[in-house]
């Protein structure tokens, strides 16, 4: 059986542009051929769909939910597995995503490369090999979207690109990979409980705020959020465990009246709690105003899960709390 590849453009996709062309930088040049023919040893056979050649923070919501269309199709006629190629910049949301809600057991794999081809010792190549045994491998079935780079097998709720230039930049915080590719072959040491796909609503993705508190935070410029401007919902990057200052605090508390505002941590890892403080602006606090709960989620996957469920006409704020306390 093959495994379907979808190529959406990014590092693993540079060509030099020229010396007289964007001052010889890279651009998104190359095919899911010239990527496939760029692998020694590429043993499983692939079904090659060319979707973008962009830099990944050009790919869109809606893009990417086509994207899962098209690789329902192809898993219903046959492919062993999906590959998808794209830039590392956004790919932690990518990967979210899909996984929220890609509905069939066969592996959806997600990878990239932080060294781009016209560099000594790329890494594109290795990486889409291991990606490809990945998701040929039945050991891999059952677990949603996988993002797999430098040999290490991620879940896409947990993994976070934690470095701008690391051939080891992907990590999972929280949990560690799922896995590792040894020796060519996928070796799967952890399974994460799978949670029912999402079906997205029929609207458009919903416009989602996202802002990060710092010191002496009042909140100023979040005090009309939501009247005029077309966002329909906020999260919050909170101090350590979702920690506000008391200046801000009500700011958000009026908010939440009008929007669904989700509470995130801005650490990196770790969970935002729920009964430990009680100060003005502390979890509690925050919770009693009407702020969500986003659990472990970081604020990028928040953004994601809030944007899909936003999707959905009629959705409420009950019906979404429900979600973050499944999905988070």
């Amino acid at each position: 059986m093959t495994v379907a590849l979808f190529t959406l453009g990014g590092t693993i996709a540079m060509a030099d542009a020229g010396a007289g062309e964007r001052g010889g930088a890279v651009v998104p040049r190359l095919t899911g051929a010239d990527l496939a023919a760029a692998v020694p040893g590429l043993d499983i056979p692939l079904d090659v769909h060319d979707t973008q050649s962009v830099p990944s923070p050009d790919l869109t919501f809606r893009g990417l939910l086509d994207l899962v269309e098209q690789a329902s199709k192809a898993v219903r006629a046959g492919a062993r597995g999906v590959v998808v190629t794209q830039g590392t910049d956004t790919l932690e949301e990518s990967a979210f995503l899909i996984d929220l809600v890609w509905p069939h057991p066969e592996p959806f794999v997600l990878t990239g490369a932080m060294r781009n081809p016209t560099l000594a010792g790329p890494d594109g190549p290795a990486n889409l090999l291991a990606a490809a045994r990945v998701a040929a491998a039945d050991e891999a079935r059952d677990l949603g979207a996988l993002v797999v780079l430098n040999d290490e097998i991620h879940a896409a709720r947990s993994v976070r690109k934690a470095h701008a230039t690391s051939t080891a930049a992907f990590t999972s915080p929280d949990t560690g990979p799922v896995g590792h590719v040894i020796e060519g072959t996928p070796r799967i040491l952890t399974r994460p409980p799978r949670r029912t796909p999402l079906t997205p609503g029929p609207a458009a993705p919903a416009r989602v705020a996202l802002h990060t508190v710092t010191l002496d935070d009042d909140g100023h410029a979040l005090t009309r959020l939501g009247e005029d401007d077309g966002v329909r919902g906020l999260v919050v990057a909170g101090f350590g465990v979702g920690h506000v200052s008391s200046r801000l605090a009500p700011v958000l508390g009026d908010l939440a009246t009008r929007i669904p505002v989700v509470l995130t941590s801005r650490t990196g890892a770790g969970s935002v709690l729920r009964h430990t403080y009680g100060a003005p602006g502390s979890e509690s606090d925050l919770q009693r105003r009407g702020l969500l709960n986003a659990g472990l989620l970081d604020p990028y996957k928040a953004r994601v899960l809030l944007r899909l469920l936003l999707m959905t006409e009629g959705a409420t704020t009950e019906d979404i709390a429900e979600a973050f306390t499944r999905y988070a």
